[in-house]
């Protein structure tokens, strides 16, 4: 799924797929998040917002099924505590 960039404070891009109902949201951070069962509205409305990372904290997250999705290269080790 191709992401697009996104002008925002915490996210750098979001991707969707109306066909499978699936929108990708990557953080500046480099982490990567798949939303399942996600509805077309809920993605455009994401896309509309003023703030999109206050939308997505209001509507997206803890709202829909995800599954990080983070390539390798860019997940942070665990921290060891011994």
């Amino acid at each position: 799924m191709h992401r697009h960039p996104v002008a925002s404070s915490s996210l750098s891009a979001i991707g969707y797929d109306a066909k499978r109902r699936l929108m990708e949201v990557e953080f500046l951070t480099g982490r990567v998040y798949r939303y399942l069962d996600v509805p077309a509205e809920a993605w455009q409305a994401l896309m509309a917002a003023p703030s999109l990372g206050r939308h997505y904290n209001e509507c997206v997250r803890d709202r829909y099924e995800a599954v990080e999705i983070t390539p390798e290269a860019t997940r942070s080790p665990p921290s060891r505590r011994g």
